[in-house]
């Protein structure tokens, strides 16, 4: 190998180190801009998530958040998918149980929590907080990811035959989470009285989805 040729090497390597390290500041960048907007989001809520608050926060102009993001739609996916993981984190702490209609109970428990612990994440998720903001596939992806835990128990009990033939687990899903967010999204409207009132609605229609769901649980 002669001189000319080590050099190449040499430059390759330079080169390649160099556009590692671009992508990497570009990472830690993006990181930190999400971190300043999810401060925002649990701090004052998800009106106040905007470019030019997040770059005022951030001490940078909107354009860095403008080339990152592109919009604000694109921060908000950003969000979505953090508040993704907070709710599978949520789960993952949920206590264990045997019974599937004790895990289903303690999982919608569980998924009362998220809301109330995040309730700004909740808002933007599945409260339609940012208008402008709709999941996308990757959104969606994230969401079924961090319900996977769900998916398990309600899918080991159609096995065991628990849960009536003609619900699909997709079914069952749509029915176990649209009729908890449907309480949890009252509440947040003011319309279930204190958090305490609202708590005791959310059981009992847990209590009733669960029973219903899984008929043949006790037999």
């Amino acid at each position: 190998m002669n001189g000319q040729d080590i050099s190449s090497n040499a430059n390759s390597r330079v080169l390649k180190t160099y556009q590692e390290a671009r992508l990497q500041n570009t990472e830690n960048l993006r990181k930190l801009v999400v971190d300043a907007a999810a401060t925002l989001l649990q701090e004052e809520g998800p009106e106040a998530v905007t470019v030019r608050k997040v770059s005022q926060k951030m001490g940078c102009s909107t354009k860095i958040i403008y080339s990152l993001f592109v919009n604000k739609e694109g921060l908000a996916q950003q969000l979505y998918l953090d508040g993704c993981k907070l709710l599978a984190n949520e789960f993952e702490r949920t206590p264990h149980a045997a019974d599937p209609a004790q895990q289903m109970l303690n999982f919608g428990e569980s998924f009362w929590q998220f809301g109330q612990r995040y309730s700004s994440y909740y808002k933007l998720m599945f409260g339609g907080a940012f208008s402008d903001f709709k999941p996308d596939e990757e959104s969606m992806h994230g969401t079924v990811t961090a319900m996977r835990q769900l998916l398990t128990v309600i899918s080991n009990a159609q096995e065991k035959g628990l849960i009536p033939d003609q619900y699909d687990t997709e079914s069952v899903i749509r029915i176990f989470w649209a009729s908890l967010h449907g309480v949890i999204h009252l509440y947040f409207g003011g319309h279930l009285g204190d958090v305490q009132s609202a708590h005791t609605v959310y059981r009992q229609t847990l209590s009733l989805i669960v029973s219903s769901l899984l008929p043949y649980h006790n037999t």
